[in-house]
């Protein structure tokens, strides 16, 4: 769930904050005027990809599928250029593709008049047949309301095939479901927050903005910077100018009792490792991280790149790629359908409703599974859908990882999604974290931490919180397997980018499939002595490639 500090408390579902449709080019970012009390009928601005559904890359050595060749395929292709256009708002261009062009382009262009939204997100989900012929793909939306935080909803398109190809029917409900005729929205700024608390490290150390500017979201928490007003999103009628309904509500942690400090559960040495090994090696691309202590689970170091906009190690919902192949094989470990040395065939292809293949259509004929873990192979994986149940994934992320629940963190976080599949395809491709699948730095780091200790621990990053989310333990003999499966990675498998550091070392890489052509989020999960971290790094192509210098360099500080 969406929740917490600075978090949007709208509607919950697949929104999409990072798994995205498509990268717009670099440039500098939009963003839209804030109008203190102004009316939002809505609008767009900057963009982040939207995982696509239907596929994904894997990592150094096995990677993406390709789109589905249906009629569906068609719309859902569609779909996703309309919010593209409408995400980097390209206004003009998504009202092309509706049927009704003039009223489109005039609701998009003033949805969001009065917020200053930065790098909306839509994240959707599988296409489905509807009545008459028409499609209806669903969407999540994450809208990143600067020094507020995010406003996430649910909405979907629906489509019909014309003479020049599928084009989206317009009702203002797909905008966001509750805008009709008579209302529309606007952003209510309440007071200034109260003044900044001081925020101090695990030691009692003073973090400053400045030495950290990473933890702009745990300053804004304190009461000091742009997350100190409270605000909401209202549903206004239009005739009587009545407050309908809140749709969303921010606002900043309270400090300490008697305005003392906010302690938190940073460490100062990782968090200065954490904020140079990301500034060294971002190279202009949008990296989110987290690490965090496997024995308690509070977080040690977050670090974004760049450090001011949306907090992607928290609130980001990507496809996790590959390093959720460390919760599937939890879940095939635990009931006792494959083991390690179990042969398990690698083939270039497997078809299930639509065609998957690894990187470079390579295979490993007559491979173990722990031979497919640590090349990661995608088509091994979905080989293996039919040993879980249809809920079976969903209910183990959840019951063991705690993953879907609502985390207390002491800031806004997104604490992960796996849902139900729609069908076999969707199924297949939650095996290796795409699909719906959605997660970010720090429910994959929490997940790291939970598979190689066996107990689910809710992180925090504010003392004094009270975690909500529980999660029964995993058997031991599956937090051996998988220890041994994460380390055979380092030693002899796609995470050698980490095999010079001494000691238990154990990682998983992974590729997710943003678009058909543009270029993969690279991901790393490793572990350490007693620390878990988990690195995405938007359009890095692969994991190894692109967030395992980042984690290498943070892990050779730690023991």
């Amino acid at each position: 769930m969406t929740h917490g500090v600075n978090a949007g408390s709208g509607s919950s579902g697949p929104p999409g904050s990072q798994s995205r449709t498509r990268r717009r080019p670099r440039r500098a970012r939009r963003a839209w005027a804030l109008v203190v009390a102004g009316t939002l009928v809505l609008g767009g601005a900057g963009w982040a990809a939207a995982d696509r559904w239907f596929g994904a890359g894997d990592d150094d050595r096995l990677g993406p599928a390709g789109a589905r060749g249906t009629a569906s395929g068609e719309a859902d292709r569609a779909a996703r250029t309309f919010l593209d256009h409408w995400a980097a708002g390209r206004w003009a261009e998504a009202a092309r593709l509706t049927d009704d062009p003039r009223t489109a382009e005039t609701t998009l262009r003033s949805f969001t008049v009065g917020l200053e939204i930065t790098e909306p997100t839509f994240t959707p989900g599988p296409a489905r047949t509807a009545a008459a012929g028409a499609v209806t793909v669903p969407f999540g939306a994450a809208m990143p309301v600067a020094g507020l935080g995010a406003w996430n909803y649910d909405s979907a398109l629906t489509l019909a095939e014309g003479d020049g190809g599928w084009i989206v029917k317009w009702q203002p409900a797909l905008v966001h479901p509750k805008l009709g005729t008579e209302a529309k929205f606007r952003l209510a700024k309440g007071a200034a927050g109260a003044p900044a608390a001081k925020v101090l490290d695990r030691n009692g150390g003073v973090l400053s903005p400045a030495d950290h500017p990473s933890l702009t979201p745990i300053f804004a928490a304190a009461g000091g910077g742009a997350g100190a007003a409270g605000g909401s999103v209202q549903l206004i009628n239009r005739a009587t100018g009545e407050v309908v309904s809140t749709e969303a509500e921010f606002g900043a942690t309270k400090p300490a009792p008697g305005g003392g400090p906010v302690a938190t559960t940073i460490d100062p040495r990782l968090q200065r490792a954490a904020d140079a090994a990301v500034a060294k090696h971002a190279d202009g691309r949008l990296v989110g991280l987290v690490a965090v202590s496997i024995d308690k689970g509070e977080v040690l170091a977050l670090a974004n790149a760049p450090t001011t906009g949306m907090n992607r190690a928290f609130m980001g919902r990507y496809a996790p790629g590959s390093t959720m192949k460390v919760i599937t094989t939890a879940a095939l470990l635990s009931k006792g359908a494959v083991k390690p040395t179990d042969v398990v065939d690698c083939p270039k292809y497997l078809t299930v409703g639509k065609q998957f293949h690894n990187v470079e259509t390579s295979e490993i004929r007559g491979a173990t599974f722990r031979e497919d873990f640590k090349h990661s192979c995608n088509t091994a994986f979905v080989s293996l859908r039919g040993k879980l149940g249809n809920d079976e994934l969903s209910r183990f992320a959840n019951d063991h990882f705690g993953i879907g629940q609502e985390w207390k963190t002491g800031i806004a976080s997104f604490d992960g999604k796996v849902p139900l599949p729609v069908d076999e395809t969707d199924k297949s491709a939650a095996m290796f974290g795409q699909g719906t699948v959605q997660a970010n730095p720090l429910v994959m780091a929490s997940a790291t931490a939970t598979a190689v200790s066996g107990t689910f621990r809710q992180p925090v990053v504010i003392k004094g919180q009270r975690p909500t989310a529980k999660g029964r333990d995993l058997p031991a003999s599956v937090v051996a397997d998988l220890r041994g499966l994460m380390r055979a990675t380092v030693t002899d498998g796609s995470a050698k980018v980490l095999a010079d550091l001494p000691g238990d070392v154990g990682a998983k890489t992974g590729t997710a499939e943003v678009t058909e052509t543009g270029p993969n989020n690279g991901w790393l999960v490793a572990y350490r002595g007693n620390v878990a971290i988990a690195c995405l790094v938007e359009g890095g192509i692969t994991g190894s490639g692109s967030a395992g210098p980042i984690v290498h360099d943070i892990l050779s500080t730690t023991t």
